[in-house]
């Protein structure tokens, strides 16, 4: 490499996004502590994220007052996790876009192809049938 130049590192994006990230709200976030939308908000939370529960059945999940709807979130949603049915994700995905959160997130077995594609053509970073924490641990909390 000749002098003053500087390699190029390419972006993840993911892991781009979740450096950024500061607020996520988790639609569908249980108060049950042996459901896995339980399991992933307390590590994001431990991992420094604030998370917004967003389930109109319950009152507060780890601490925090839950918003019935996306659209009760009084401040800027980076993310927004989904732990709904996937016919039921494009709803979430829908209000996602319309509050200007920067991503949605389907966990593991959730997928609307649809859905998707209208949050990219909206701007937003779309992510189907993942799991956030895994992918989480594996960029930031695995050994290098």
């Amino acid at each position: 490499m000749k002098a003053g130049t500087r390699a190029v590192r390419a972006v993840d994006p993911i892991q781009e996004l979740l450096e950024k990230a500061r607020t996520i709200a988790v639609v569908g976030l249980s108060s049950n502590r042996s459901r896995a939308s339980y399991g992933v908000a307390q590590y994001l939370q431990s991992a420094g994220y604030k998370i917004i529960p967003v389930n109109p059945n319950v009152k507060e999940v780890l601490g925090v007052k839950a918003v019935a709807r996306l659209e009760d979130i009084r401040e800027h949603v980076d993310i927004v996790n989904i732990f709904r049915r996937s016919e039921k994700a494009g709803e979430a995905v829908d209000a996602a876009i319309r509050i200007g959160a920067k991503a949605v997130w389907m966990q593991e077995g959730v997928r609307d192809e649809d859905a998707t594609a209208r949050a990219r053509q909206a701007g937003l970073i779309a992510l189907m049938d993942s799991c956030i924490l895994k992918e989480h641990a594996r960029l930031f909390r695995a050994p290098r």
